[in-house]
C-alpha cells in the first residue's frame, strides 16, 4: 500500500548524512542489532542515496546505489512499512541504474526480504550466507538501458496548476482538466468504478474522446471491487467492451493491494489527482508534478503487473 504522505528526494552524503544515519540507526543498529562498525563504511561517501520523507520533512526511509552497481542499505522505519515506501525507493534506484547505462544491478537480500525483491524482478543466485549473523542471499536484475533518443530542443515546462476538490462538482472539474490535458493515456485507480463520479456525462465523454484519439492511446483502469459495476451495468462498460485495445481494466487480487484506500487519476503529461480516501470527494493534485506522477505511476505499474483481467469483459461481437 502506497501512502499519500511521503515523497522521495535524492540525497548527498556530505549534506544529508544525519537524515540517512537516523533511519539506518533505527532499523539496522537498534532494531536488527547490527554492530555500528559493520553498518558504516567508506562507500557512503561515493554512493548515490535516496531519502523518503514524510510531509513534515522527517526521514522515514533510505537506500543507496554504490559504484559497484549494488543497491543496499535500504531501510524503512517500522511505522511506515507496508505503505509502498520500500518499493518506491527500490524503483527509484533501478531507474538510476538504467539511466547510467548499467546492464545489471545486484543486491544482498536478507532472507525474509527475498520475495519483496523478487516482485521487482530480482533473481536470487548462489548459496545463503551470514552477514552480521543474518541470513542473506545475493540477487540480481538484468537491465535494459533507456533507448537513446535524438537530441531535441528543450520545450518549456507546462504550467503547474494546483488542483483541489471538496465536493462532487469540483472533483469532476479537476478530473476533466487532467483528461483534457492527456495526450495518449491515463491511469485510473478506483475502488468500485464509482458510478456517482465516472458516470457523469462530461467524464464519460472525455474518456471516449481520449480512447478514440488514435493509435498508441491507452487508458488503464484498476478497480478493486468491480462486482457492482458489472451487476448494475455501469455506463463505462460498453465503451470498454467496444475499445478493448484502448481501455484496459484489471482487478487487484493480493490482500495488500485490496487494502489500499486511496484513489487517483494520472495523465501522461505529469498531472495527478489523489483522493487519500476513495470514499470521499476531497482530492488534491497538480496539472504538472512529474515527480509525484512518477511515484504514483510506479505503484500503479506494480499493482497492474500482479492483477487479473476481468473475464466478464469480453469484446462485443460487433
Amino acid at each position: 500500500m502506497i501512502s499519500a504522505d511521503f515523497h522521495l528526494v535524492p540525497a548527498h552524503w556530505p549534506t544529508d548524512a544525519a537524515a540517512l544515519r537516523s533511519v539506518r540507526d533505527d532499523v539496522f543498529i537498534r532494531e536488527q542489532r547490527i554492530a555500528a562498525e559493520d553498518e558504516w563504511d567508506d562507500l557512503d561517501a561515493v554512493s548515490r542515496h535516496v531519502l523518503a520523507l514524510a510531509l513534515d520533512g522527517s526521514a522515514i526511509g533510505c537506500a543507496r546505489l554504490t559504484p559497484q552497481r549494488r543497491i543496499g542499505r535500504m531501510a524503512v522505519l517500522a511505522d511506515w512499512r507496508g505503505r509502498g515506501v520500500g518499493m518506491a525507493l527500490l524503483t527509484h534506484l533501478i531507474a538510476e541504474a538504467r539511466a547510467l547505462g548499467w546492464s545489471e544491478v545486484q543486491l544482498s537480500a536478507q532472507q525474509h526480504a527475498i520475495d519483496f525483491y523478487a516482485r521487482a524482478g530480482f533473481i536470487p543466485y548462489g548459496d545463503t550466507y551470514l552477514d552480521a549473523d543474518i541470513p542473506h542471499r545475493m540477487m540480481r536484475l538484468a537491465l535494459e538501458p533507456f533507448a537513446a533518443r535524438a537530441p531535441r530542443a528543450l520545450q518549456p515546462a507546462p504550467p503547474a496548476v494546483p488542483l483541489q476538490a471538496d465536493d462532487l462538482a469540483t472533483l469532476v472539474a479537476a478530473m476533466l482538466r487532467l483528461l483534457h490535458d492527456a495526450r495518449h493515456g491515463v491511469m485510473l485507480y478506483a475502488r468500485d468504478l464509482e458510478p456517482g463520479v465516472l458516470e457523469q456525462a462530461p467524464i464519460l465523454e472525455a474518456l471516449r474522446v481520449l480512447a478514440v484519439r488514435g493509435r498508441g492511446t491507452q487508458l488503464r483502469v484498476l478497480v478493486q471491487q468491480p462486482e457492482s459495476a458489472l451487476r448494475d451495468g455501469h455506463r463505462l462498460l460498453p465503451l470498454i467492451q467496444r475499445l478493448p485495445s484502448a481501455i484496459l481494466l484489471r482487478q487487484p487480487v493480493e490482500d495488500a493491494d485490496l487494502q489500499y484506500r486511496s484513489a487517483f487519476l494520472l495523465n501522461d503529461c505529469g498531472g495527478y489527482l489523489l483522493r487519500t480516501m476513495a470514499s470521499r470527494h476531497e482530492a488534491h493534485g497538480n496539472t504538472f508534478a512529474p515527480g509525484r506522477n512518477a511515484q504514483l505511476a510506479a505503484y500503479f505499474d506494480q499493482v497492474w503487473s500482479r492483477s487479473q483481467t476481468l473475464r466478464e469483459l469480453q469484446p462485443l461481437q460487433i
